[in-house]
Parts: C-alpha cells; sequence; structure tokens
C-alpha cells in the first residue's frame, strides 16, 4: 500500500468496533501478499479473507480440511464446507494439506491454545498431570503438524493469567525452547529439530495484547497493547516476568473498510465476529 492509500485509512472510533473486530484485523495484519497460509476453522479463516481483499489478495489459501487455493465468495462456516471449494485449484483431503505442508511449503500457519509458556510453547492437550489430569482438553488436532511445517505461526487465545503460564502442562505444540528427552533440558527450537528446523511462533495475538519472540533467547515480549490495556497491566495478567520494555505502542485498530468488509461481506451472518451495535453499517 502507497502513502497516499495509508494516510486516507480512517481508523474506528472504540465505540464502532468489538475485541473480536480488534482480534481479527491484528491477525490479518500479520499475513503477508504471496503467502501459502494455512487455516482452520473459526477466526482464523475471517482474518485471511480479509487479509486477501485487502493487502495481500495475491496470497494461496489452504483450508485444513483439504482445499488449495481457494476463493470463496463468502464467508464459508467451517473448513469443510463446500464453499471453500469455490475457485481452488484443488479440492481433496486432510493428506494433500499436510502434505503440502510437510514438504515446507507453508509461510503462515494460524492456531489456538489453551495454555502458553514464556518461550511459545502451547498446550491444547490436557490440564495438569497427563496420566492424572485436572482437565483433558480436546487434543492436538493439526496442531503440532502446522506449527513443525510452517515457517511462522500465529496463535490467537484468550487472555487469563491461568492460560500464559510459566511452564504449560503439556507441550502439545513446541515454541522457541522445548525440553529435550530424556533428560528434560531445555534447549533452542533449532537444535531439537535439526535439519527439520523452518522456524517457529512468531506472535501471540490475545485478548489483552499482541506478543512476540526473541530471536536469540525465545522469550516472549509484549508488542503492542490493545486499546484500553497497559503494559503492566498485561504483565500482571502472566504467571511469568513479562517483558514490556519494548512495547512500540497501541495494537492498530480496525478501519471502516475493513469493518464493512468483515460484517457486510465476509460474515453478514455474524457467524464467527459479532456486529457491535451502532457500528459499521
Amino acid at each position: 500500500m502507497n502513502n497516499t492509500a495509508t494516510e486516507l485509512k480512517e481508523y474506528a472510533k472504540a465505540e464502532d468496533y468489538g475485541l473480536a473486530d480488534l482480534l481479527t484485523c491484528a491477525a490479518s495484519r500479520e499475513v503477508q501478499d504471496n503467502e501459502v497460509v494455512f487455516a482452520g476453522t473459526g477466526l482464523p479463516m475471517v482474518a485471511i479473507m480479509l487479509a486477501q481483499k485487502t493487502h495481500a489478495p495475491n496470497l494461496k489459501l489452504i483450508f485444513e480440511a483439504g482445499t488449495l487455493d481457494g476463493q470463496p465468495p463468502e464467508l464459508p462456516t467451517s473448513v469443510g464446507d463446500a464453499r471453500c471449494e469455490v475457485g481452488a485449484s484443488r479440492a481433496s483431503g486432510l493428506y494433500d494439506a499436510f502434505a503440502i505442508a510437510q514438504r515446507g511449503y507453508v509461510d503462515l500457519g494460524f492456531l489456538g491454545g489453551a495454555e502458553v509458556d514464556q518461550y511459545g510453547n502451547v498446550n491444547t492437550t490436557t490440564i495438569g498431570d497427563y496420566l492424572d489430569p485436572e482437565l483433558r482438553l480436546t487434543g492436538s488436532g493439526g496442531n503440532p503438524d502446522i506449527n513443525s511445517f510452517a515457517s511462522r505461526t500465529v496463535f490467537i487465545m484468550v487472555h487469563e493469567k491461568r492460560r500464559f503460564t510459566e511452564q504449560v502442562s503439556y507441550i502439545t505444540s513446541p515454541g522457541w525452547r522445548v525440553k529435550k528427552w530424556p533428560s528434560g533440558e531445555f534447549v533452542h527450537r533449532k537444535e531439537y529439530f535439526g535439519g527439520a528446523y523452518r522456524g517457529g511462533p512468531a506472535a501471540v495475538i490475545s485478548t489483552a495484547g499482541v506478543f512476540r519472540f526473541d530471536e536469540e533467547t525465545g522469550l516472549m515480549y509484549l508488542d503492542t497493547c490493545h486499546p484500553g490495556q497497559t503494559p503492566e497491566g498485561i504483565r500482571d495478567l502472566c504467571q511469568f516476568d513479562l517483558d514490556i520494555s519494548r512495547v512500540s505502542g497501541e495494537t492498530e485498530p480496525p478501519t471502516y473498510e475493513e469493518l464493512h468488509l468483515i460484517h457486510e461481506v465476509l460474515d453478514p451472518e455474524q457467524i464467527f465476529i459479532p456486529k457491535v451495535k451502532g457500528g459499521d453499517s
């Protein structure tokens, strides 16, 4: 986007958008043009299709159920919706979708999680001891595969202190430092993956802010605070000593153009993104 177009951006007022809108737009801006992006059901689908209609028209979209390079005119209700096949180069299945990821062709994957630690290890398996858990979660699904095969991974999560923990109960998807078996020593992802290393977690977008990771230490740091949040308040919502020294400012709010696309073009039925009363129409 050129400077003139950037200057013409009209950012929405706080009363005209909701938290889901903010998360969708923050996730959308992680996408770069011409990338191959792996999408799961829910908010990531909206975010990627928003990017496709704004700053990344040439991205190649893979829906997890196996549709490749889809161009759906409207938002599918899930990655298995027949609308995912519209304009697609190939409509196949999970095998082909994950085979493409395994070959190293996926640039960016969007995922969720129940817990994340200071190194970006994510848990979707169990809370507490694996053999005697306090809570059994949904399981891995494609989480560890996408996280391991993609060059970059972005996690979208609800922010609660119990979820941002010093050490996750179970490593479903490895972050930047993981336990090496059988010693239990934490080693860098590059050492752990060896020749299979392609990249790792690039960001965590929570309901409080946007977090990134130091390239050398692998430690999480706060990049931007969502409107109404403070760095100190977000640090208090973590069980570890979050680095807030690198905060670059406030998370960029949605533009009115983005809100129009979300609510009038992509998700007018509010399947995933509720519309704020009195917002964009």
